[in-house]
C-alpha cells in the first residue's frame, strides 16, 4: 500500500481539528498554547506534503521559516505565561483579567 498525498492531508486535517478543539474547549493557558503549536505543525505537514507531491522545495523552505517563528513564539509565550502565573497565581484563562492591576 502506497501512501498518497491524501493520507498526509487527512492526517493534517485531523491534527488541525484536534488543535482547534483544544483551543476552543480548554481553559488552561499551557494546553491552549500547545494546541496552537499542534495547529502550526498540521499546517507544516500539509506544506511538506504538497511540496513533495509537486516536486518543489518552496513548501519545505516555508516550513523552515514557520518553525523558526514558532520557536520564537514559544519563547515569548512561555515567558508571558510564567509572568502571569507569578502575578495571578493561576494560568486559567477564565480567571485572568489583564486589564485590572
Amino acid at each position: 500500500m502506497e501512501l498518497t498525498i491524501d493520507w498526509y492531508i487527512g492526517l493534517s486535517a485531523i491534527l488541525f481539528s484536534l488543535g482547534a478543539l483544544g483551543v476552543l474547549t480548554r481553559r488552561n493557558a499551557i494546553i491552549v498554547f500547545m494546541s496552537i503549536e499542534m495547529m502550526l505543525n498540521a499546517a507544516n505537514l500539509a506544506f511538506v506534503a504538497f511540496a513533495r507531491h509537486l516536486g518543489d522545495l518552496d513548501g519545505q523552505v516555508l516550513v523552515f521559516f514557520v518553525i523558526t517563528v514558532a520557536a520564537a513564539e514559544v519563547a515569548v509565550g512561555l515567558a508571558l505565561i510564567v509572568t502571569i502565573f507569578r502575578s495571578k497565581k493561576s494560568i486559567n484563562i477564565d480567571e485572568i483579567n489583564l486589564m485590572k492591576g
